[in-house]
Order: C-alpha cells, then sequence, then structure tokens
C-alpha cells in the first residue's frame, strides 16, 4: 500500500514537474515575441512576421535580425548560465544565499575583462571570443581565493564563512575595478561604467556564438551531475559516507560553475541576483531534486533576464536602462527578505 501511494505520488510531481517547465517555456516565447516588437523603433505584429518570413523593409530586417535578435538569444543564454551557476553554489556550499555576483565570481570575471579592455585600443573592436576565456580566468582565480580562504580544513565549507569571504572579495575587486577607471578616456569610461551595471553590450552574433559553446557543454555537464549534487547537499560526512569523492566532484562542480558565470559576465557585464533568484523560484516550483531542479533553474533565469531587458529598453526610451539594474530592483529586496530568513 505505501508503495502503491508512493509511486502515486511520484507520478504527480512528475506530471506537475511537466506542466511547469512548459509553463516557463511558452512564457519565454511569449516574452521573446514581445521583446522582438519592442523598442525605440517599433514593429508591429504583422510587419514582425513579414519581417521573419523574409519579406520585411531593408530598415526591419536590420533592426530585427542585426540588433533585436541577437541580443535576446544572448538574454537567454546569460539568464540560464547565471541561473544555473547559483543553483550549483547554492548546492555545493548548502548556502541558500550563493550567488555568483553577491560571492564575487561575477566581478573578478569582470575585473579581468576590463583589465583586457583598458589596454585594447577599442572596445569595439575587441576580440570577441577572447572574452570568455579571460572572463574564465578572472572568475577562476577568484573562486580559488574565496574557496581557500572560507575553506576550513577539518569542517569543509562552511555556508556563512563563505558567504562572508565571497562579499569581502567582491568589494576588494569592486574597488580595483574603480581604481582601473581612472586611468580611461572618456569613450571608456562610459563604456565601463555602464558595463558594471549590467548591460547586455555584446548584441551581435558574434557574441552568440562565443557564449554559445559554453552554456551547450556546461548545463548538459551540470545535468549530468545533478545527483552527485543531491548527495553532496546532504554534507560532506554523509556524501563521503555514501562514497563520492567530495573534494573532486566539488572542485568539478564549482568549476563548472565559475565558467558559466565568467562567460556570461563577459558579454552582459555585472548582472547579479540572477544566480540567487533562478534557483529560488525553480525551487519553489519544483522542489529540490536537482535532476529537475537545474533545467527549471535555467528557464527561469532566462525568462527573469529576457523580461528585465525588455524593461530597460523601454522605460527610458530612446535611452536604455542597464538590465543589471532592473534585475537588482527585483533582486534586492528578495535578498535582504532571504536573509532575515537565515539563521
Amino acid at each position: 500500500m505505501g508503495s502503491s501511494s508512493g509511486l502515486i505520488k511520484e507520478r504527480q510531481a512528475g506530471r506537475r514537474n511537466i506542466k511547469v517547465v512548459l509553463t516557463l517555456g511558452m512564457l519565454i516565447i511569449a516574452a521573446f515575441i514581445i521583446s522582438m516588437n519592442t523598442g525605440y523603433i517599433r514593429l508591429s505584429p504583422l510587419e514582425l512576421m513579414y519581417t521573419l518570413l523574409g519579406q520585411g523593409t531593408q530598415k526591419q530586417s536590420l533592426i530585427l535580425f542585426d540588433f533585436r535578435l541577437p541580443r535576446i538569444v544572448i538574454s537567454v543564454l546569460i539568464g540560464a548560465g547565471l541561473a544555473v551557476s547559483g543553483c550549483i553554489m547554492q548546492g555545493v556550499s548548502r548556502n541558500a544565499l550563493a550567488d555568483p555576483g553577491i560571492l564575487g565570481i561575477n566581478s573578478g570575471a569582470g575585473l579581468a575583462v576590463l583589465l583586457f579592455i583598458s589596454f585594447y585600443p577599442s572596445t569595439s573592436s575587441a576580440p570577441v571570443f577572447l572574452l570568455p576565456v579571460l572572463a574564465l580566468l578572472g572568475a577562476g582565480m577568484t573562486a580559488a581565493l574565496i574557496y581557500g580562504l572560507a575553506y576550513k580544513r577539518h569542517r569543509g565549507l562552511l555556508p556563512t564563512s563563505l558567504l562572508l569571504t565571497g562579499i569581502a572579495v567582491a568589494a576588494g575587486t569592486s574597488a580595483a575595478t574603480i581604481v582601473l577607471t581612472l586611468r580611461l578616456n572618456p569613450e571608456k569610461y562610459q563604456f565601463v561604467a555602464t558595463w558594471v551595471a549590467g548591460s547586455i553590450w555584446g548584441s551581435n552574433w558574434k557574441f552568440v556564438l562565443a557564449l554559445l559553446p559554453w552554456i551547450l557543454l556546461l548545463i548538459p555537464y551540470v545535468i549530468y551531475k545533478s545527483r552527485v549534487l543531491n548527495v553532496l547537499n546532504l554534507g560532506d560526512m554523509t556524501a563521503a559516507g555514501l562514497g563520492a569523492p567530495v573534494e573532486r566532484e566539488r572542485l568539478r562542480l564549482l568549476g563548472a560553475a565559475v565558467a558559466l558565470a565568467g562567460a556570461c559576465v563577459s558579454v552582459s557585464g555585472g548582472i547579479g541576483f540572477v544566480g540567487l533568484l533562478g534557483p529560488h523560484l525553480a525551487r519553489r516550483l519544483v522542489g529540490t531534486k536537482h535532476q529537475i531542479l537545474i533545467p527549471v533553474s535555467a528557464l527561469a533565469g532566462s525568462l527573469l533576464v529576457v523580461v528585465s531587458d525588455t524593461i530597460a529598453r523601454i522605460i527610458l526610451q530612446p535611452t536604455e536602462v542597464p538590465t543589471g539594474i532592473v534585475v537588482a530592483v527585483v533582486g534586492t529586496p528578495y535578498f535582504l527578505y532571504l536573509l532575515s530568513k537565515t539563521r
């Protein structure tokens, strides 16, 4: 009887999870369509359809295919990458407040990219495919520093220690970024100021191609490792007792999280809180099993960034608000709420 009841509950949970995935998928498609039709120069639904079918004017094709579509696709990829990165960090550290932005990973990746850009002749001609690698190096060095300072021998990776160390390192890298901007010319200073606030600046198809391989390789790898994340979530001693190589798996997963965050930051700047909000929303919808939590986190993150970027483009037309500011308007109160609930 108990086995039959458990099977029924499992089937109900499976159906609910499918409904959640389909609902988020449809919301992303709806946001995608609305975003294509939104901007300083509007395209009516009919004009949008004709342009997608190749029957629009040259101006409409330029607006849609060269400006809006690449930016929207990048928003989807960035949202998925940052949310999955945050999901990994929360699972590995057992800290509900872990996020690549809050822990300083984003600022470390950003500092590496900005160091390169500050010495490069022009921001518009920076080698696109090199930026994710540079961001990975910066994020990796920052993550290694945080891990080394937060890890306690015989006690492992303490959630509170990780959070406080990450905040301190983030403050240090942010200060270094400010010092760096003092030597920039006005053109680069404006670019850096917007970039730090979280602007999706790499809005052409080259940046899509630079980011896409990282997302396509790392997110399936993390989903493959979802059972390991479930075990690590039980604590180091329990995981070791179940036969999991704790340190090796933790480092691999953290490496994937750092690489995802670094690649996303290289084209989006310092967009924070996506790695916090995406997994939390997913956890409320589908529970804590990482097999379904990771894909739903990716969908929730994509939806958050696409909607935020659309709002950022229309709220103060004809100028644009950095997408990171819109995300922060939602993320900061939620972070304070979680902080008040965390003992």
